[in-house]
């Protein structure tokens, strides 16, 4: 296996990070990131397969568990009981609960509602030049969790913040400054849930926290540090994915100039798709060997964390013809993007309803829109999402 080294925090890498997958994927299926001290993957193959391997987790192993410092009592309390972080039965068990209450029919009902939130906030866009993520991308998934939930959306700028802070803790070079932040987020987040929770247990109504609190399988429920961790979970990891994906899908749109046939109704539910692989919301993620386990003739040892580099995998020449081209009516191999097997992204099909139905809106009543700056990367991996995306009406 051969080492590189590249900081996720260059410059140059955080505003491309492909020219570095391209020089790693010349080293095989594996190779070791030095920078991380893992293995690493940009084989679509190997990430597939271990995604789906059992015999991989997220889950610490317990002879490498560590106690947490104390000032991040309060996120611990929230991770501890995140569907991101466990494995089965634990896992199994909260995962079927929340598809209880998460369903698609639910989700697919919220179709008519992103619509007129979308029609809403283009009426509100300001003239000439404006910051599409903060007056657009920003607004619409918080707004829609926000409703889906049962809570005010006057709270939208609080939970966008607190997203922010708790999210900013999986980022590269984290400080102990985000830390803090992070745990005060936590802290107040899981209060002001806790306090609806209660709420809805004396004065049910048609939302996802009460449909949480009504799910049951076996006799069992969720408890109130479960259905706070799992509302956390959805709006931390759903809002983030969707506001990179419609900044990156705008951009990539309007890069290639093929919005109108791209967006057309039959053609929308692949150009999401294309969108999701093409310049993915996350970048890195880790499982852990429970076992000493080949893949594709790489054996990862026993209590290893290795690193899968989805965007990697997501242009890997072995699975797509002509990868690194954005091409909406691509039908090929499916992407890694949500992830896939035990731990595929319970938000998923919110986020793609997000994007085939809020796009083909914003394109069709701003046809004339352009990018007016240049598009610039935030310092975010393991994420990779837009800082801004500066565009102007035609």
């Amino acid at each position: 296996m051969q080492h590189l080294n590249q900081s996720p925090k260059d410059p140059a890498f955080v505003q491309d990070p492909y020219a570095f997958y391209d020089k790693a994927r010349a080293c095989g299926p594996f190779f070791h990131w030095q920078d991380y001290g893992m293995a690493a993957t940009t084989s679509h193959a190997a990430v597939n397969a271990i995604l789906r391997d059992r015999r991989f987790g997220r889950a610490v192993p317990p002879d490498q568990a560590r106690p947490s410092p104390a000032h991040l009592a309060p996120f611990d309390a929230v991770e501890r009981h995140s569907l991101l972080e466990l494995e089965p039965p634990t896992h199994t068990r909260l995962r079927g609960l929340v598809l209880r209450a998460f369903t698609q029919r639910r989700i697919a009902g919220l179709a008519p509602e992103i619509a007129q939130l979308t029609h809403d906030l283009v009426d509100a866009l300001p003239p000439g030049e404006f910051d599409l993520l903060k007056t657009f991308g920003q607004r619409l998934p918080v707004i829609i969790i926000a409703r889906l939930l049962g809570v005010p959306e006057t709270m939208a700028d609080d939970l966008l913040r607190w997203s922010k802070a708790m999210v900013a803790m999986y980022v590269a070079g984290r400080s102990l400054e985000t830390e803090h932040r992070a745990a005060a987020a936590a802290a107040d987040f899981a209060a002001f849930l806790r306090a609806y929770v209660e709420d809805r247990r004396t004065r049910p109504a048609d939302d996802l926290i009460t449909h949480l609190i009504a799910a049951e399988s076996e006799g069992e429920r969720l408890t109130t540090d479960e259905l706070i961790s799992t509302c956390i979970l959805l709006l931390n990891a759903g809002h983030e994915a969707t506001v990179h994906s419609i900044g990156n899908g705008v951009k990539a749109l309007l890069e290639s100039g093929c919005a109108a046939s791209a967006l057309a109704p039959e053609a929308a539910p692949a150009t999401v798709e294309e969108i999701l692989r093409f310049d993915p919301p996350l970048h890195l993620f880790t499982r852990y060997a429970y076992d000493d386990i080949e893949v594709m003739g790489q054996t990862i040892p026993k209590g290893a964390q290795v690193a899968l580099l989805l965007a990697a995998a997501n242009r890997d020449p072995a699975a797509y013809d002509s990868p690194a081209t954005f091409l909406p009516t691509r039908s090929q191999t499916p992407n890694v993007s949500l992830g896939a097997g035990l731990h595929f992204c319970v938000g998923a099909p919110l986020a793609r309803l997000e994007l085939t139905v809020a796009l083909p809106i914003l394109f069709a009543r701003m046809p004339g829109l352009r990018i007016a700056a240049a598009p610039v990367y935030a310092d975010t991996y393991h994420f990779h999402g837009l800082q801004r995306l500066m565009v102007a009406r035609g």
